[in-house]
């Protein structure tokens, strides 16, 4: 599927032509955002695993 959506929009966005958007629905009502809805969570468990991980991680780079 696909929607159009006038300039202005896909500039306040900062989104371009093929750009993945989400949809969200919030208490105010859908909210179209470039921004995936729990990557902020998955980036801090992501960070925490490598904290706690750091040696092992460091050798397994060589």
């Amino acid at each position: 599927m696909g929607i159009v959506l006038p300039k202005e929009a896909l500039t306040k966005l900062r989104v371009g032509k093929g750009d993945l958007l989400y949809l969200v629905d919030t208490l105010e009502g859908l909210t179209l955002t470039p921004y995936q809805q729990d990557f902020e969570k998955q980036l801090e468990v992501a960070e925490k695993v490598m904290n706690k991980y750091r040696n092992a991680l460091h050798e397994l780079a060589k």
